[in-house]
């Protein structure tokens, strides 16, 4: 391993189409001097703050999951509720946690896959409607406590 010093902070990348949490990741990053990158198919809001970063990609389908692929890092962290893009950011060694405070792991993300697939399958058939959970005051409470410990597990790592 080189020199400590030469490794850097840990990045945190949000899979930013309609993540309910910017504001709390804004909040955990800012707290703990952390670089925010909220990457989207548009429409995101400027910010004067350096820290924070927006990038735009194209409409494709995976446009903003391959960015973010592309350069997230080992004990970068991933903010997605998609589980494709989680468990791709998973494989790179990076931090993944869902907007619900879920977080995916090598130990879980296999399962997460699975249900995704016959939640998908079920759908599909009509086996089961389409609909998601609506987003509560706890999912929130809950993500921004485990991004909040994630973001100072990684930053340990490097420190």
């Amino acid at each position: 391993m080189g020199d400590p010093a030469s490794v850097p902070a840990p990045a945190i990348y949000v899979d930013a189409d309609a993540c309910p949490v910017k504001d709390e990741v804004t909040r955990v990053a800012e707290r703990l001097g952390l670089v925010v990158t909220f990457v989207s198919n548009g429409g995101l809001r400027p910010s004067r703050d350096p820290m924070i970063r927006n990038v735009v990609v194209s409409k494709g389908a995976d446009g903003a999951d391959d960015w973010i692929v592309e350069h997230a890092r080992p004990n970068d962290i991933v903010v997605t509720a998609d589980i494709p893009l989680a468990a791709r950011a998973v494989v790179l060694g990076a931090h993944v946690l869902g907007p619900t405070g879920r977080p995916f792991t090598p130990e879980t993300i296999g399962m997460a896959v699975a249900m995704r697939d016959l939640k998908q399958h079920l759908r599909e058939t009509g086996e089961i409607k389409g609909h998601n959970a609506g987003f509560s005051r706890e999912d929130r409470s809950r993500f921004l406590g485990a991004l909040d410990q994630m973001a100072r597990r990684a930053v340990r790592a490097v420190a």
